[in-house]
């Protein structure tokens, strides 16, 4: 029964690429041979107007087809994109762009002719005033909130230059002109078709929108005036096409996959990563030379949090409110073993912080985390007042589904240091409503950055911030004054130092349990090359080839 669903639903995927590619090829031997990269995505797309580029799957596809002014490199350095160079005004306030001159959008039948006219700074502040704007209702409409005004934030300043303005120093707005939320769009596109431009996209991206059979088949072409070029002076991309499908099964597209179907897969599923990877996560012997497994850091970490508002009636009855158990607790986890038996490797211990492995500020030797020590963390207990546990109460630990096998091998391991942990599984919408209400003491989390910058994860724990982020209702008004001062610092080896101090005050208050750092994993055909990973799992295909 099995088998006949998956080859019902191939056979479908078969049959959508293949009118797609008929369509775009027509009779034409030659082109049948052109270079098409093919991915699934097991949710559909929403939408293709950046201004909802929420999700991975839009994201994804959003990169493909638009451009934003700065974007981050495989390191997650923030480089020029339609922006050559910026300055920074004294105050470190004022953010100066000057744009390339040869971007063009893609032809489309909104400008005159059909024929995309050329890309200028009244085309930035028109998009980035869009993504305010109430009447457009972006889910990244609180990117800028707070740091600059909708209607004196952004200038043209002429054609070729744009003027950012904030209303005081800071400095991750760069990582954050760099989500996909900031592309560059046309006002004629969106002047036009309205809400209908998530079906008609229009951008200066490597590739161009084709056809869209929503929830069968996405084809994008290759945009043959994109503006970058390789270090030879060849026309970026190399790929003539991209073509998504939208199987929901995993085990359907591992299957499209292996019989060469599909070009690269994102994330392994628990139901076959044993039959992939080894528990060290490597790529078995058997699949050897039949793929190739790429394994990069991801911005996600995943941990436990302790609700820490001393004012807070759950806080003041349980024991938890000791930064003695909070530490015993971190201490009494193996998280090396749990990495190789739950993840088969795919992630990293988080022993350096709650800031995770792949930004540029991290660094292991200067945040000090929680190595597994159950000697360490009987000996707290006996200074709390619990001596082999006796007298703790019974803590409840709120966790969802997915995470129930994490949060039962936490209980099993504090239980062998006199630590008992009922774990409590609940929907995710509910634990996320009540971290937000400050009804959960205990609870696992997980925090995946918006933009390539520490601050995205030391904002948590901002005592002016609200939940979200700031789930712990963490305070600490030495982290606050140094926040706060990171904001203003333009030199990034200050800015990084300040960051991983942040860090090791979060790491000695013990308000979470940072349990592991993500990882990109992604199978790969060998007849794929330029491939690469990066940390905030971007789609990257201008320099991808294929053999």
């Amino acid at each position: 029964m099995k088998s006949c669903y998956c080859q019902a639903v191939i056979t479908r995927w078969c049959f959508a690429g293949l009118c797609c590619l008929l369509l775009w090829s027509c009779g034409s031997p030659e082109k049948q041979r052109l270079s098409v990269f093919r991915y699934n995505s097991t949710n559909s797309i929403a939408s293709l107007d950046p201004a909802f580029a929420k999700s991975q799957e839009v994201i994804w596809a959003v990169k493909q087809l638009y451009n934003t002014l700065v974007e981050p490199d495989s390191n997650l350095v923030i480089r020029p994109s339609l922006a050559k160079q910026w300055r920074v005004s004294a105050d470190h306030r004022t953010y100066t762009f000057d744009l390339r001159t040869d971007v063009y959008f893609h032809d489309s039948d909104v400008f005159p002719g059909g024929k995309g006219r050329r890309m200028t700074a009244q085309d930035v502040v028109y998009s980035l005033h869009r993504i305010m704007d109430p009447a457009t209702a972006s889910p990244g409409a609180w990117i800028f909130n707070g740091k600059l005004s909708a209607d004196s934030g952004f200038r043209a300043v002429n054609d070729s230059t744009f003027e950012l303005t904030l209303y005081r120093p800071f400095h991750p707005v760069l990582g954050i002109l760099s989500m996909q939320y900031c592309s560059i769009v046309p006002h004629e596109a969106i002047e036009k078709y309205g809400k209908d431009f998530r079906n008609h996209p229009c951008g200066t991206g490597p590739f161009r929108f084709f056809l869209w059979d929503e929830g069968q088949a996405l084809v994008l072409h290759r945009n043959p005036g994109y503006f970058e070029k390789d270090s030879a002076g060849q026309r970026l991309p190399y790929l003539e096409a991209v073509q998504v499908s939208f199987l929901e099964s995993k085990a359907s597209e591992f299957l499209l996959f292996r019989q060469g179907q599909l070009d690269f897969m994102n994330d392994i599923d628990a139901s076959f990563k044993d039959e992939v990877l080894t528990k060290q996560g490597k790529l078995r012997k058997e699949w050897e030379g039949k793929m190739t497994l790429n394994k990069h850091s991801y911005l996600n970490t995943e941990y436990l949090g302790f609700l820490s508002d001393s004012n807070n009636v759950l806080v003041k009855g349980s024991p938890l409110r000791l930064k003695k158990i909070r530490q015993a607790i971190n201490y009494g986890i193996d998280r090396t073993k749990m990495m190789t038996y739950l993840r088969n490797g795919i992630g990293t211990a988080a022993m350096a912080g709650f800031v995770p492995a792949g930004l540029p500020s991290f660094d292991a030797d200067k945040v000090r985390g929680y190595p597994y020590n159950p000697s360490k963390s009987r000996q707290l207990l006996r200074e709390a007042g619990y001596p082999e546990g006796r007298g703790l109460p019974v803590i409840k630990l709120l966790s969802i589904p997915i995470y129930a096998d994490l949060a039962n091998y936490v209980a099993n391991q504090l239980q062998e240091t006199g630590i008992r942990i009922q774990v409590e599984v609940i929907q995710k919408s509910l634990l996320l409503e009540q971290t937000a209400k400050s009804q959960a003491l205990f609870f696992r989390g997980s925090w995946i950055a918006d933009y390539p910058d520490a601050e995205s994860y030391l904002a948590m724990f901002y005592s002016k911030n609200p939940a979200p982020p700031n789930y712990t209702r963490y305070h600490n008004p030495a982290f606050d004054a140094l926040y706060e001062k990171s904001l203003e610092e333009n030199n990034d080896s200050i800015r990084y130092t300040q960051y991983r101090e942040m860090d090791n005050m979060i790491t000695a208050d013990a308000v979470v349990v940072p349990l592991f750092y993500d990882e990109v994993v992604r199978l790969v055909q060998p007849n794929v090359s330029g491939f690469s990973n990066n940390g905030m799992n971007l789609l990257e295909l201008r320099w991808v080839r294929k053999k």
